[in-house]
């Protein structure tokens, strides 16, 4: 078990899940689309490290939509309006905590200072830190704020920010996220420590190695 001045959360996947099914979320978009469905959530989520940085969450699955139909074969042009399709039918409130992250967040808030990094824009995610009850939880929040020059994880900004506020250091900190692409790769690169939330997705091999692996947060008071 560790000692740190920090301890930095992932929000989406990490502390929260959604309770809408993905695969019923994804042919609704495509129902209401008008046309047929060409990808699987799978296929959303691992074509995310690939895409450019978005301003907005329109502007974000504008570009999704655009590279999973690029691989399958189908019409770009059909981005938009799925895009379109897929936010009128998602719900940022929708979400619960994910098993042992509600204690995980309270351990950690007695032991260090606590911080928010996450891949998201301020309004979407903050709805979604109101319905779990914890938007007052952490010392300072870091959304994706592209216009502000805080890029998306694995981006150093988001980082450097939260450490910024936080007043610590790296090697003071830890941050812990279900991605190995984003979270890990993220504060591996600046030399903070990393648990690894293991939620069972099939990501591919990856070369980002973190310093501790959880299958649960339910683990998370064995390594802080």
């Amino acid at each position: 078990m560790a000692a740190y001045d920090a301890i930095c959360f992932d929000l989406d996947s990490t502390l929260c899940e959604p309770t809408q099914d993905a695969a019923t979320l994804l042919e609704s978009a495509f129902d209401r689309a008008g046309c047929e469905q060409f990808c699987t959530p799978a296929e959303l989520r691992a074509a995310v490290p690939h895409l450019p940085t978005a301003e907005t969450d329109r502007e974000f699955y504008e570009h999704l939509f655009t590279e999973v139909a690029q691989r399958a074969g189908a019409a770009p042009d059909l981005a938009p309006t799925l895009a379109s399709e897929y936010l009128a039918v998602q719900d940022p409130t929708a979400v619960r905590f994910r098993p042992g992250a509600k204690a995980a967040l309270e351990h950690a808030r007695g032991r260090s200072r606590v911080g928010l990094i996450t891949n998201g824009g301020r309004k979407t995610q903050t709805q979604k830190l109101r319905a779990l009850g914890i938007a007052d939880a952490f010392d300072v929040q870091v959304f994706t704020e592209p216009s502000a020059g805080i890029l998306p994880k694995p981006n150093a900004a988001p980082f450097e920010r939260a450490l910024a506020e936080l007043e610590v250091a790296p090697d003071a900190a830890i941050h812990i996220g279900d991605s190995l692409h984003a979270d890990i790769a993220g504060a591996n690169a600046m030399g903070i420590d990393s648990a690894w939330l293991d939620t069972g997705r099939d990501d591919g091999p990856s070369e980002h190695v973190p310093t501790y692996e959880l299958a649960s947060l339910e683990a998370f008071e064995t390594i802080v």
